[in-house]
């Protein structure tokens, strides 16, 4: 039997019975209880695949984008640490694939609180990276609960949809309601913090609104609700700011000082205006405030077509954050515009095949949960790859699961622990009895129908 064959819990073994002579023989007992659901032994295979191309390909690429780190820490140090925090992430996602995802439907409100939580802790007492309070550490380990807010809302936008279908094609109004008052919550903590992760965050839960069964119209409500709170939310800031011109620091070496974290609007503003300049980048002069965009668009240029193989990239050395915020500027570098092509592709090949297995399933949570945490990974990395590239402004998002960061690291393998939980245990195209028995077996709040299944 091979990993993809399924097996069944329990065994219908008849045992007989033994009788003495003269006594009489009692009932025969009964066979043992079999399940009708075909639990797999491990998750979908494709994403699996996925998985382990992104953490092959993590490793050729960030030791390759790690010069800076290697002058100060030694040749193998810093991939070596990455490669920890990649076996941590492997350790997660094999861990959570046993797991039956409704126990991330019961989890949903404590991750939520905490993420809240450590949200709140990080704005008022944490570290200041690059002009803004983004960081906490934990035994030695530094997180940004930015990350687990994202995946937090995936959570609680897929339970509250799952618990609030119709019994005909759509969502209640109270669903759409709670979801976009949790989006707003979720916002506000991550606003100060990053105009980039908001923007990300919104456009996560509207995609998972869409495949929850919103109605176009009603989607249009929320989304007009959203653009008059941000409006708002940036008159305010420009009321009570002094207006005071983009620090000219190299943001992204130094931490930025506390008058500057209290000033990310200008920041965004700095970056916008130079993302709308008519000047041709090739024109401007390099300084301390782009040079960072200036030596990724140096790296893919020197990359060409076919690039210059992994190890002899040019720019690592001076690019600033290489290996994290810029490392598709490296990838494309090391591998042209058709490995960063199809890295994409990869990238894009995990949404659809989520899209597979949510088509399959009968549930509505399983889903949410398996779209929403494909379409967090895969807007990310084209958020990150447009900003590299230059069709974004200036922004920081890491590549999921290749760029260097912990926190990054984790958040994506909760999320593939998540898609191959539901891949396993979620009963696709099952028999009448599997689907019953299914049902059956969920509590209430876990019954609604699939959603996107005709």
């Amino acid at each position: 039997m091979n990993d993809n064959d399924s097996y069944m819990f329990g065994t219908a073994e008849a045992t007989a019975s033994a009788t003495a002579p003269g006594i009489a023989s009692a009932a025969p007992p009964k066979a043992a209880a079999t399940s009708a659901i075909p639990y797999k032994r491990h998750g979908d295979k494709s994403i699996w695949g996925i998985f382990i191309m992104l953490c092959l390909i993590s490793i050729i690429e960030l030791y390759s984008a790690s010069s800076r780190e290697v002058a100060s820490a030694g040749v193998y140090g810093p991939i070596l640490r990455h490669c920890i925090m990649l076996a941590i992430g492997v350790g997660i996602v094999w861990t959570l694939e046993k797991v039956h995802y409704k126990w991330f439907f019961g989890l949903t409100w404590f991750v939520a609180g905490i993420s809240l939580l450590a949200m709140i802790y990080v704005s008022a007492f944490g570290e200041i990276v690059n002009g803004a309070r983004r960081s906490v550490s934990l035994f030695g380990i530094t997180l940004q609960p930015s990350e687990f807010i994202k995946m937090s809302a995936v959570l609680v936008v897929a339970r509250i949809m799952a618990r609030s279908q119709k019994k005909s094609i759509g969502v209640n109004n109270s669903g759409i309601i709670w979801s976009a008052l949790w989006v707003l919550a979720f916002g506000a903590v991550l606003f100060k913090q990053g105009l980039t992760n908001t923007i990300l965050l919104m456009m996560i839960s509207g995609a998972m609104m869409v495949l929850g069964g919103t109605e176009w119209k009603k989607l249009l409500a929320v989304g007009l609700v959203y653009g008059v709170i941000a409006v708002g939310a940036f008159m305010l800031k420009d009321v009570f700011s002094d207006r005071a011109p983009e620090p000219q620091v190299a943001t992204a070496l130094v931490n930025a000082p506390e008058d500057v974290a209290n000033q990310r609007h200008h920041t965004w503003q700095a970056r916008v205006d130079r993302y709308m300049s008519s000047t041709p980048k090739y024109e401007e002069p390099i300084t301390a405030t782009n040079r960072q965009e200036q030596y990724s668009y140096m790296a893919q240029a020197n990359g060409g077509l076919i690039g210059v193989f992994p190890g002899n990239s040019r720019e690592t050395a001076r690019l600033p954050l290489a290996f994290s915020d810029y490392i598709f500027a490296i990838i494309l570098e090391d591998v042209g515009f058709i490995g960063g092509f199809l890295l994409m592709v990869l990238y894009l090949c995990l949404l659809v095949r989520a899209g597979v297995i949510a088509r399959k399933c009968h549930r509505a949570f399983p889903v949410l949960l398996v779209t929403g945490m494909a379409v967090m990974i895969v807007l990310q990395a084209l958020f990150h790859m447009a900003i590299t590239t230059g069709a974004f402004p200036v922004s920081g998002q890491p590549l999921p699961l290749i760029s260097k960061g912990g926190t990054s690291i984790l958040v994506t393998s909760i999320a593939f622990g998540a898609m191959l939980s539901v891949s396993r245990t979620a009963v696709q195209n099952g028999s009448r009895q599997a689907v019953k028995e299914e049902l059956s077996e969920l509590p209430e709040d876990l019954r609604a129908n699939n959603p996107v299944q005709i």
